[in-house]
């Protein structure tokens, strides 16, 4: 599980965007073989097989039967899972105001108005 580029292991998160970003690119419905052989085929299929298992977890991808295997489909994005990890790591915490108090209090300028921005946008699809 070696990064060719870097020379150096990928982290678990840099693997899921991989794996995820590659089912973006598919025609439809992917087998972890294709997934596999498109992410250069350096990657042991097993470890396709659990990347996508753990995108399957977080309900970032979904699966069906196909055969004697699965084929994979997304269902978020890059950002859709960045989001996914974001409310994980928010739900483990039992003071959730103070931690996201936190968040914001530490966001440069410009996040905090574009977070400021969508918080008006869902209030105004909520009316």
């Amino acid at each position: 599980m070696r990064d060719q580029e870097h020379g150096g292991r990928r982290g678990q998160g840099e693997l899921e965007s991989q794996v995820l970003a590659t089912l973006h690119e598919a025609p439809g419905p992917a087998s972890t073989t294709w997934v596999q052989e498109r992410l250069g085929g350096t990657l042991a299929y097993t470890t396709v097989i659990t990347i996508l298992t753990r995108l399957l977890a977080k309900g970032a991808v979904t699966r069906k039967k196909s055969g004697r295997s699965f084929v994979w489909t997304p269902t978020a994005d890059e950002a859709g899972l960045a989001a996914l990890r974001m409310r994980r790591l928010l739900d483990g915490e039992s003071d959730r105001e103070a931690v996201l108090a936190s968040f914001v209090t530490g966001l440069p300028p410009q996040d905090e108005q574009v977070l400021r921005g969508l918080l008006e946008q869902a209030r105004e699809a909520e009316e």
